[in-house]
């Protein structure tokens, strides 16, 4: 069975340059003009944090989110696009600081439990399904500064919590083993498969898998989906690339191994991922070299270069890969993988 492939991004694609080494390098692009770009560039879903949605929403009530969200959902329309999914930005809110979920502060948990059934009334508001459940603050800098057990029963309590509030929201779990904490709970994906089997609802828990996260975790993306797709939880994926076991990097999608790329693009291809309505997101980050006039070419390239994989993939002879494996000549399969991606 055959993938079939539309792509999204957020607008923290499109950036400013600041790092934590210098300033901003380009000129804000407003969050309207973002919206412009996406068909122009190929792409038709738009990935959201809460804030990114509704800004400055710890000081709106509940009935004025959901009509900025349904405003949004408008424009979205207006514009040809669908909301993939929101996510909760916790990791930039004073309340968290300690972790939102597993936070030591009491009246923290409380606000973090807040703020995801205000996700999910976005969500439902941008006619979106899906929340992600990126842990970015969940986890130590010190090991013995929480309990394990508690922290992992924290988590499904707030899983459950938001599963109970909206009986349609799925929760993709995004598994990443470290920064901003030293530590991360829930670190891979296997992590992430078996937290939703401590829910209520374990049919509506499934993951996102992000290139740059399984090899922080010195692990094989590919492997991770297909893992993840044996599992039927593979229901998104942030594709990008790193140069080993550094900082999240977000890098422009094959620019460090084509190789792992291909494999990534053709286990999605070959076990129909997209069938069920799965995105692409790119999640890739702007060079800081790159001028205000070239700023958008890493998502530009990025969706280039997997349609490109995604022919190479498609053009192998499966008969042929079935000989050099039965009569155990990897050398040759080796030879034949690389031969078609430096055609």
């Amino acid at each position: 069975m055959q993938g079939e492939f539309r792509f999204s991004f957020g607008p923290w694609n499109i950036h400013e340059g600041a790092d934590p080494f210098g300033p901003e390098v380009r000129h804000t692009i407003a969050f309207n003009d973002k919206l412009e770009l996406y068909k122009k560039l190929g792409f038709d879903g738009v990935q959201f944090h809460d804030d990114d949605a509704v800004p400055d929403l710890n000081n709106k009530s509940k009935s004025q989110i959901i009509k900025e969200a349904e405003d949004l959902k408008k424009v979205l329309d207006d514009h040809g696009l669908t909301a993939e999914f929101v996510a909760p930005r916790l990791w930039m809110d004073p309340h968290t600081v300690d972790g939102g979920f597993t936070s030591n502060c009491p009246e923290c948990r409380k606000y973090a439990i807040e703020r995801l059934k205000t996700t999910a009334d976005i969500a439902t508001a941008l006619g979106t399904k899906n929340i992600v459940f990126w842990l970015a603050r969940e986890g130590t800098y010190i090991r013995e500064s929480k309990d394990p057990v508690v922290a992992t029963e924290q988590i499904a309590e707030a899983l459950n919590t938001v599963l109970d509030y909206n009986k349609d929201i799925r929760v993709m779990i995004e598994s990443k083993p470290n920064e901003p904490v030293d530590h991360a709970f829930i670190p891979t994906i296997g992590h992430a498969i078996a937290m939703g089997l401590m829910t209520s609802a374990p049919d509506r828990v499934g993951c996102l898998i992000e290139t740059a996260h399984a090899i922080l975790a010195n692990l094989c993306p590919s492997e991770e989906m297909g893992f993840a797709l044996a599992h039927k939880k593979l229901w998104s994926v942030h594709l990008n690339d790193q140069n080993g076991l550094k900082f999240d990097q977000d890098q422009t999608f094959g620019m460090v191994d084509p190789r792992r790329a291909l494999n990534q693009v053709r286990v999605l291809d070959k076990h129909g991922y997209g069938t069920n309505g799965e995105w692409v997101g790119l999640d890739v980050k702007v060079l800081r070299t790159q001028r205000d006039e070239v700023c958008l070419k890493h998502l530009e390239y990025s969706r280039k270069i997997f349609l490109r994989l995604l022919e190479i993939s498609r053009s192998l002879d499966d008969s042929k890969i079935a000989e050099m494996i039965g009569s155990r000549d990897y050398e040759e399969l080796n030879w034949y993988i690389l031969d078609s991606i430096l055609k």
